[in-house]
């Protein structure tokens, strides 16, 4: 089989009979796995009774996005995985152009659709848009989103392009690439994991492609809202780690300093928004950064990029000189 797609589900009892039939309609030539984290709910039995042929693969417990992965993608055999989140639409002859792009291109090793907005069709969706970069200072960003502006689509993003980071939402990857690198990094739970893989795989001269000619919509938030303070701390600590073990070392410690001073400004900054408690959980992110600072750093490894990216700081462009979109962006 060239493609499996892969599903990763914890309680989308609601979610599964609203999103699973455009995958079903539109995947002909793909098989189709639901690797369930343990839910508690029905998803399990509703998936035998409703859509029986898809197949199931039961991790024994929740072990969130990354190693749920990790464990259900060992039972799946195919030459490129689709990790597809529950909450994805997607549209007609959306695999074949990203197939194209992987079979004529060995250099590839993971490729992003189109992200655009379930809810609001005409938009990018905040995770992923028109494909991943990050800044200096590894602040992740997308073509058709910086922080929480969204661009409206106009066909700017109708490419085929390499960039550094493909979003987890629905992210085709060479299962070759994939096992090479140890797949996500576990001790990430969700969050930021598929940006640390595509760090890795830049690392390892492997590249990471975004094809504007494959779509899908993507609700986004189904599983811990953009204000739940879980996600905060998630975002924070992850995104911490992340460029512990992957920024190159001369550059790695002024650049974590940075990082961390910037964090606390944004938490005293978003206090009267989003109250005590994401800034509660910016400071047990910082805490639990410093209590896994030497395991994270243990994982770099030998070949890091000397230079990942031109942006400058990227909350100083957004929020204090009003660079709001990705083409203003120095």
């Amino acid at each position: 089989m060239k493609t499996a797609i892969a599903i990763l589900n914890w309680n989308g009892e609601k979610l599964l009979p609203q999103f699973l039939p455009s995958v079903i309609n539109n995947s002909k030539n793909a098989e189709i796995y639901v690797i369930d984290n343990a839910s508690t709910d029905n998803s399990v039995q509703l998936l035998k009774t409703q859509f029986p042929s898809i197949k199931i693969i039961q991790n024994n417990g929740n072990y969130g996005f990354a190693k749920g992965y990790n464990e259900g993608l060992k039972h799946i055999n195919a030459d490129y995985f689709c990790l597809l989140n529950s909450d994805v639409e997607v549209t007609e002859n959306w695999i074949e152009p990203i197939e194209k792009l992987l079979d004529n291109n060995p250099e590839i090793a993971a490729v992003q659709p189109k992200i655009l907005d379930y809810k609001n069709k005409e938009y990018f969706e905040y995770a992923g848009a028109g494909g991943g970069f990050i800044d200096k200072y590894g602040y992740p960003f997308c073509r058709g989103r910086v922080f929480s502006t969204l661009e409206k689509d106009n066909g700017q993003y109708n490419d085929t392009v390499q960039i550094f980071w493909a979003t987890g939402a629905s992210l085709f990857i060479r299962k070759k690439d994939f096992f090479e690198q140890n797949g996500f990094d576990e001790d990430f739970f969700a969050h930021m994991e598929e940006i640390d893989l595509c760090w890795r795989l830049n690392n390892a001269n492997r590249k990471v492609y975004y094809c504007g000619e494959s779509t899908v919509y993507h609700l986004g938030g189904a599983t811990l809202q953009k204000s739940n303070p879980k996600k905060a701390y998630l975002n924070y600590r992850n995104s911490l780690w992340m460029n512990l073990k992957n920024l190159p070392k001369n550059k790695l410690f002024p650049m974590l300093f940075t990082r961390l001073s910037m964090d606390g400004i944004a938490a005293i900054a978003f206090l009267p928004t989003q109250g005590f408690p994401h800034l509660w959980a910016v400071y047990l992110s910082h805490m639990h950064f410093y209590g896994g600072f030497f395991k994270m750093y243990k994982k770099r490894t030998q070949n890091q990029l000397k230079k990942y990216s031109d942006k400058a700081l990227l909350p100083v462009q957004y929020f204090l000189q009003k660079r709001q979109y990705y083409k203003d962006l120095k």
